[in-house]
């Protein structure tokens, strides 16, 4: 049975809750406004400091016979057309390149283990294997490095101590010290590959399916093969374009390694850009010049990236009129 309130009750019950309750303010957007600023501007100025400073100062004095402790001169575009005539400059993309194609087909075993790892239907076993892979990306790369020099050395080295030990002396190479070997072993660095970023992107993509479409797969016979080109590489669309700028940054970028194990030799056959950048540099005093072939590697990145980036936008609007 409905009870039913006066009608004289229900105004004064509201003057009371309005005298209970008074309107509250709204924050101040100003205020917020001059917070957020407040808190970003120690990373504004850094940023401007340690980044844009330095590269605004490379991009200035690439058109300049710079001299860090004297007297510098400008001379325009001089040190380009030197850069379009340097055969070793052109030489080391060479090598960049063969560093990319395998950079991109070596995402193959990342992809396989996360594919393995998911079909795995015990979690806690997911997370053990899950750990195990991603552990090794807390080592340094320094360390990386000095490793893999340690398991390429000639004489004591774990490769050709083991073909030693197996009876195969005939394939115990100079590694790092062969022209033809040297690019290829560094290549190899790292391997098997699965602990970086290109694993962490394709298993939460993996992840990101519902169970339900893996079980329906299964009850309509579509194996993992079928399952992997149908469905798991379309949603992957967006992480594998993300992957291919990174990786084009990291190829113009490359040099690190590198520089540790081979310092671009023998007879430059591991040089790179950055090396031979660096080289011009430290090793020749040639600080306009080096200047010069660093901005080309940053117009190059930018213009590489913004391609894919460009790419990726035409998809995405592609896909959303053919919905």
């Amino acid at each position: 049975m409905a009870v039913q309130t006066p009608d004289r009750v229900v105004p004064d019950t509201v003057a009371i809750l309005a005298d209970t309750n008074p309107p509250r303010r709204r924050p101040s957007r100003r205020r917020i406004s001059w917070g957020a600023y407040i808190g970003l501007a120690p990373l504004a100025i850094m940023l401007g400091v340690f980044c844009y400073y330095p590269a605004a100062s490379g991009i200035f004095h690439s058109f300049w016979n710079w001299n860090p402790g004297g007297e510098s001169t400008f001379i325009g575009f001089d040190n380009y057309a030197t850069m379009m005539t340097d055969q070793l400059w052109w030489e080391s993309f060479k090598n960049l390149g063969i560093i990319f194609v395998f950079g991109v087909v070596s995402w193959v075993i990342p992809l396989a283990a996360a594919e393995l790892l998911i079909s795995l239907r015990s979690e806690r076993a997911q997370f053990v294997y899950r750990t195990l892979l991603i552990v090794p990306m807390a080592f340094p790369g320094v360390v990386t490095a000095l490793i893999w020099s340690f398991l390429y050395q000639p004489n004591d080295g774990v490769i050709n101590t083991f073909l030693s030990s197996v009876g195969l002396d005939a394939l115990a190479q100079n590694w790092l010290g062969d022209p033809h070997l040297a690019l290829l072993s560094l290549l190899f660095i790292g391997f098997p590959f699965i602990a970086g970023l290109p694993f962490l992107m394709f298993y939460s993509t993996l992840q990101n399916i519902p169970k339900e479409i893996f079980e329906a797969c299964s009850l309509d016979g579509v194996n993992r093969m079928q399952r992997l080109f149908l469905i798991d590489l379309p949603l992957m669309g967006r992480q594998v374009q993300l992957l291919l700028v990174l990786v084009i940054i990291e190829t113009l970028q490359y040099g690190f390694v590198a520089y540790i194990l081979t310092n671009g030799g023998p007879d430059n056959a591991t040089t790179v850009p950055v090396l031979r950048m660096l080289n011009e540099a430290f090793s020749g005093g040639n600080w306009g010049y080096a200047a010069a072939l660093s901005t080309t590697l940053f117009v190059l990145t930018v213009v590489f990236s913004t391609i894919v980036a460009v790419a990726k936008r035409r998809d995405s609007t592609t896909n959303v009129k053919g919905m």
